[in-house]
């Protein structure tokens, strides 16, 4: 099935659009000539956002909403047809970083990042979808990551919710394609955006990272957040399943399938790496 190839006048809307790879996927889907609606869980963000967009004389909607809640999310996709009368793409992007050993990590941070991270997700295809399927055609992308792949210690929540993510997305991928609708799973490697900054982390007494470490490194070895929207609009334009965005998303990806032996040898030196 091919994919969305002129992005010309399409309605497309993003989440978690304040900011890094939200707003750079906003601002190319945008310099296709498409029709945006903007949503963020930061007004401020938005607004700043959608002043950028006009004064370069592009359309754009803004809507601000916690995407864990599913009535936002269904007021969202309301919203939307309410502005342009149908919806062509929908970029599940927005997403949050909570990190620490499993031994400790707090239930209600469990509970919030499978809402953010996960339930999103649900939400946004499943009052999304129905309009899709009416007009048969569209294209939806999900944000996963690297760590959706391979599993990486003392990030246990964070990957549980992008190994579901990718899971789903295959599952969806499979059953909507007789509506003409794609799905592509992007796959972030490291890269350079605010989620570690504004992210939390419980860790252990021992341990040998903590949440500035961590967030020095994405600053300075991180990839621009220009170079996953990039790999999103080919995505869509390619009809792409899962899209590794990367070298290192790449290489964790062909290392986990031609040698177990590697994986898990790595998974134990980062896991005494950590702590």
């Amino acid at each position: 099935m091919p994919g969305i190839k002129n992005l010309k006048d399409k309605v497309v809307v993003v989440t978690g659009a304040g900011s890094g790879i939200g707003r750079a996927t906003a601002k190319a889907f945008a310099g296709e000539g498409a029709r945006m609606v903007l949503a963020d869980i930061s007004r401020e963000r938005l607004d700043n956002l959608q002043k950028t967009l006009q004064e370069r004389d592009i359309q754009a909607a803004v809507f601000a909403l916690d995407v864990s809640d599913k009535k936002q999310v269904a007021d969202l996709a309301q919203f939307t047809l309410d502005t342009y009368g149908r919806v062509d793409i929908i970029h599940n992007n927005a997403g949050i970083g909570m990190g620490g050993p499993l031994e400790v990590f707090p239930l209600e941070d469990w509970e919030r990042i499978v809402g953010v991270n996960f339930w999103s997700v649900v939400y946004g295809v499943h009052y999304f979808l129905p309009h899709m399927i009416r007009q048969r055609s569209g294209h939806i992308v999900n944000t996963s990551s690297a760590a959706g792949y391979w599993g990486l210690a003392g990030l246990g929540a964070y990957t549980a919710t992008k190994h579901a993510i990718i899971g789903y997305s295959d599952v969806l991928r499979a059953e909507i394609r007789r509506y003409n609708i794609g799905v592509t799973t992007i796959c972030p490697g490291v890269i350079k955006t605010s989620i570690v900054h504004d992210g939390k982390q419980t860790m252990l007494p021992t341990a040998k990272i903590d949440q500035k470490k961590m967030a020095a490194f994405y600053d300075r070895f991180g990839w621009s957040p220009e170079r996953v929207a990039r790999a999103v609009i080919k995505g869509v334009k390619k009809n792409r399943g899962l899209v590794p965005v990367s070298p290192e998303a790449w290489v964790m990806w062909y290392v986990k399938r031609l040698s177990e032996t590697a994986y898990n040898l790595f998974l134990r030196i980062a896991a005494r790496s950590a702590w």
